[in-house]
């Protein structure tokens, strides 16, 4: 019983970065540059708020926080999901 604990957990953390690695965007680290190299340029850009400076940029699919010039994070957006009409 004492291993299944860990044992799940490292199942989470490996699954969680597996499927952030497939969804194609940006990974930790990246550059503003590459970024921008591989994507294309993004539908907004939110200015840098606070220390550090925390910059955002929208793209169609996801969300890429800036600490300065490097990705701190990357969200995808949930697809919105129409209900279907009851028949």
């Amino acid at each position: 019983m004492r291993l299944i604990a860990p044992l799940l957990t490292l199942a989470l953390c490996v699954t969680g970065v597996a499927a952030h690695a497939a969804s194609g965007a940006p990974e930790k680290g990246q550059s503003m540059n590459s970024v921008l190299k591989h994507y294309g340029e993004p539908a907004q850009r939110i200015a840098a708020v606070g220390e550090p400076p925390i910059s955002r940029w929208v793209y169609p699919e996801f969300t890429v926080y800036f600490e300065h010039n490097h990705t701190i994070h990357s969200v995808q957006h949930q697809k919105r999901v129409t209900p279907t009409a009851a028949r």
